[in-house]
């Protein structure tokens, strides 16, 4: 009865006829499909499977001796972990570290947290269109560009005629050089990164809040709840796989920072190094001051390897806790 009730279902049907279909005529029927894909599948190949040759590079000193990349490769010298040892042997090596694990990690809590409330509010919001004005605000900042951010930022930063200096005099206080005083920059850091991703991550979580059943609200109403006990006990459980793919997926990223938001907003200050150099700065200069193409790779290599290790990790322990919430 089991086995015939199984050869009934007509998912399994449509797969065994997919089956018995000869190689051409599966290739004619999905033609239409693989030409679409076939973008995608160049690309990929292109910017990500092309570049894997490069593997090598941090465990060579590479030298350019000729247009042809194969054949510099070819020809430099390995020097096995000399580049990693180097990174690691520098005086900024940790405080670099520390800047760029620190920074994200203030970045992951906060992003999901003010986004998650966010679209919560924005969702209890009766005028919608009042709601979808204040989404399309806040996502407008999503799609400007960090040299765009950086002299607006500049604008109220600057030492002369900056917005913040002229409300300090005139309150009767003294200007501030904010480009050469480190005490600032984290908190203005954390601002400008929040204030810039908040509008995407709150789309995201707009988008989920959309296909949950309302009826559970109506009920918990009914109930007596209060509006705060509905979003402890029915939203923010249900917005949990969203809330666990955005921190796994953020978490693979801890070990890369916007290369905008420290190099341009800052614009590059020399005396901010302390708190706005991280591991793409780092990785940029030394490839402008030093031309040591080795050891930027090795740096960038560092980076994939450990956003790797952090992604499986933390898929493990989501796992371990709740099976149908991990990503594999």
């Amino acid at each position: 009865m089991k086995e015939a009730a199984i050869s009934n279902q007509p998912g399994i049907e449509n797969k065994r006829e997919a089956k018995k279909k000869p190689f051409k005529q599966r290739f004619k029927t999905n033609l239409p499909l693989l030409v679409f894909s076939l973008p995608a599948f160049i690309w990929f190949i292109i910017f990500a499977y092309l570049p894997m040759f490069g593997l090598i590079i941090p465990f060579k000193r590479y030298k350019i001796f000729s247009k042809n990349f194969f054949y510099n490769l070819y020809k430099s010298d390995w020097v096995g972990l000399d580049n990693f040892k180097f990174f690691f042997r520098s005086k900024d090596a940790w405080i670099i570290i520390r800047n760029t694990i620190g920074y994200n990690f203030i970045f992951i809590i906060l992003n999901i947290v003010l986004a998650m409330f966010t679209a919560i509010a924005l969702y209890e919001i009766l005028n919608k269109k009042a709601a979808k004005f204040y989404q399309t605000s806040m996502f407008l900042p999503h799609f400007l560009s960090w040299v765009v951010i950086s002299y607006a930022v500049f604008a109220f930063l600057s030492p002369d005629k900056g917005l913040l200096n002229r409300l300090l005099v005139s309150l009767g206080g003294d200007k501030i050089n904010w480009y050469t005083n480190t005490k600032f920059w984290p908190f203005f850091l954390v601002l400008i990164n929040s204030w810039k991703g908040l509008g995407y991550n709150t789309v995201v979580y707009l988008s989920a809040l959309s296909g949950i059943d309302r009826t559970y609200y109506e009920a918990a109403a009914m109930d007596g709840a209060t509006k705060w006990q509905q979003t402890k006990k029915i939203t923010i459980p249900l917005l949990k796989p969203v809330i666990i793919i955005i921190f796994v997926t953020s978490l693979a990223n801890i070990f890369r920072a916007d290369f905008g938001l420290f190099f341009q907003v800052p614009r590059n200050s020399g005396p901010l190094y302390n708190v706005t150099n991280v591991i793409d700065t780092y990785v940029f200069r030394a490839l402008l001051q030093t031309g040591d193409i080795g050891l930027s790779s090795a740096v960038s290599l560092l980076q994939s390897v450990v956003g790797t290790i952090l992604i499986l990790f933390s898929n493990k322990i989501v796992k371990r806790y709740d099976p149908q919430r991990s990503l594999f």
